[in-house]
This record gives C-alpha cells, structure tokens and sequence, in this order.
C-alpha cells in the first residue's frame, strides 16, 4: 500500500524520527507520507509512539513544539489491543524470541489492527510476521 487515503493513518516513531532529525536516506519517503496524512487530517500516534519520539528532546516544551507540527491526532491505547499484543508477544516467544516483555511495536500493531488503522512505517518486517491481516503502508 503506498497512499493514505480512505482513513485514519497511525504514524510509527520511525516515521516521525526520520522527519524530525532529517534522515538523510529515509527523510523524503517519511515526509512526503506524513505530510499526506496530517493534510487528509488522518495522522494518528498513541502513547507508546509519544514516548518513543520524545527520547530525543530535553524538555516537555520543546517535544510538544516539535510534533505540534505535523498535525498528529493523539489516542489512547485501546484495552483490547493491549490483549492482543500480550497474544503476539507470546507467538514471539514460542517462535524463541528472546526480550522478555511485549516489544512496542506489538502495542503499535495491535493498536492499529484493533481501531481499524492502517500503519504507516518503514519496518515492515515485524508487524507482517505477528499482525499478518494489518494494512501497512511501507517503502516498496
């Protein structure tokens, strides 16, 4: 999938990072679909994207500047996906994997397979191995 119309977009941090510190190989493909989605109002983030961006800003005032930016609807994390990213973690863990809590990017996946959003990152890996069925929006 490579266009973001016809629905809510939820933004991966890597995403957001590669346009905030000007990536120098991933800054224009993250730009040109950032910008797509916060024109078309449909650039979502949750919690576990907030706090991962916001690793690389000193101060609450300067993050919050930063992001203001691009337009971002904030939701929370659904109880719902926080289950289902408990499901795929354990499915990480039979398949040997070896952190020992639910990784951010099952909280992100489950997030946006259980609201009904597509994902827009470029680290597909991942999320196509546990959240098979997730729309994703990906370099090709």
């Amino acid at each position: 999938m490579s266009d973001v119309s016809g629905g809510k977009v939820l933004v991966d941090s890597n995403v957001l990072i590669d346009v905030i510190q000007e990536d120098p190989v991933w800054f224009d493909w993250s730009a040109r679909r950032l910008r797509a989605a916060a024109e078309a109002r449909h650039a979502v983030i949750n919690p576990i994207i907030y706090a991962e961006v916001s690793i690389g800003f000193n101060t609450l005032e300067s993050f919050e500047h930063a992001i203001s930016l691009f337009g971002l609807e904030r939701q929370p994390l659904p109880w719902e996906a926080a289950f289902l990213a408990g499901k795929a973690f354990a499915l990480y863990r039979q398949r040997r994997g070896t952190k020992l809590s639910p990784l951010p990017d099952f909280y992100i996946a489950a997030h946006a397979s259980i609201a009904g959003l597509t994902l827009l990152t470029r680290d597909a890996r991942r999320y196509r191995e546990y959240f098979p069925k997730l729309k994703l929006i990906v370099p090709r």
